[in-house]
C-alpha cells in the first residue's frame, strides 16, 4: 500500500435502510498511529474530518447528530 498501513473507503446505509446514504473514507499511515480521513452520517448528512486514534473496530460519531458510525473488518469479504 505505499505510504499507507491502513486504508477503507466504504458506504453506509441509514437506519431506515437508504443504501448509499454516508460514507466513511480513513487512512493511517505508515509512521503514524493516528486514523485520518473524512465522513458523511448516513443518518444527518452532516460532513466531517475525522483524526483519531486508530483502533480496531473502527468507530466514528457525527459531530452534528452524535450517530455512532461502525466499521466491522472485512475479514472474507471482498475488498
Amino acid at each position: 500500500m505505499g505510504m499507507f498501513k491502513y486504508v477503507t473507503n466504504r458506504t453506509l446505509a441509514s437506519k431506515d435502510g437508504r443504501e448509499d446514504a454516508g460514507r466513511v473514507k480513513v487512512f493511517v499511515k505508515n509512521d503514524s498511529d493516528m486514523l485520518e480521513g473524512e465522513y458523511k452520517c448516513p443518518e444527518c448528512g452532516n460532513e466531517g474530518k475525522i483524526n483519531q486514534d486508530f483502533k480496531r473496530p473502527i468507530k466514528v460519531r457525527c459531530e452534528k447528530c452524535e450517530h455512532l458510525m461502525k466499521l466491522p473488518k472485512l475479514k472474507g469479504k471482498k475488498k
